[in-house]
């Protein structure tokens, strides 16, 4: 098993607690992993980003040209990292921040709502937690179970901040659950 992904969009969007709740999730779960997040001018408000590399065997290196899946939140990332997602791939978009798509054929797609899914839970802060529920419910690449104890132990202090992300990341999961199925129909 080997999972490379990117997840990317504006500095404050949460993509790095995203993939940092996905990593301990797979060291969690006994596999190898690296996260290998990107810093500098992009938390002023440009596109940040982080790489997860999640597998059961040792890593050779956390760069990669490109990741079998790409998780963007707004429009300059889609433009940045959308054409990466290496052939058979998963891009997932943010549909709530980006009204385009790929025009790829050879990836699946999937559009999750992750801004209004959060919304819906009482608050858009949460949209990574989204973003990753989707992630993980398309690739099973780790448990509901090792992310929500992530979670639980990043948010814990605060019950109701909890339980929004709690909901949003099942929400999330289920989105891409979906979402995976319907693109495969699509490419077949």
């Amino acid at each position: 098993m080997l999972s490379e992904v990117t997840f990317a969009g504006f500095g404050g969007q949460g993509v790095m607690l995203a993939g940092k709740i996905l990593a301990h999730a797979g060291l969690d779960e006994g596999h190898e992993v690296v996260w290998l997040p990107s810093y500098g001018p992009e938390m002023r408000g440009g596109t940040a980003y982080c790489n997860v590399v999640i597998s059961d065997k040792p890593i050779g290196s956390p760069i990669f040209a490109a990741p079998a899946a790409v998780v963007v939140m707004n429009r300059p990332s889609l433009d940045k990292f959308g054409s990466r997602v290496k052939p058979g791939g998963l891009l997932i978009i943010n549909s709530s921040l980006i009204d385009a798509t790929s025009d790829r054929t050879d990836i699946h797609v999937v559009r999750v709502p992750c801004n209004e899914i959060a919304q819906g839970f009482g608050s858009a802060k949460a949209a990574n937690m989204a973003a990753l529920g989707a992630y993980c419910g398309a690739t099973k690449v780790v448990t509901v179970d090792s992310v929500k104890a992530l979670v639980k132990e990043t948010f814990g202090a605060k019950p109701k901040v909890l339980d929004l992300n709690y909901k949003t990341l099942e929400r999330g999961w289920q989105a891409g659950e979906e979402g995976l199925a319907a693109a495969k129909k699509k490419i077949k």
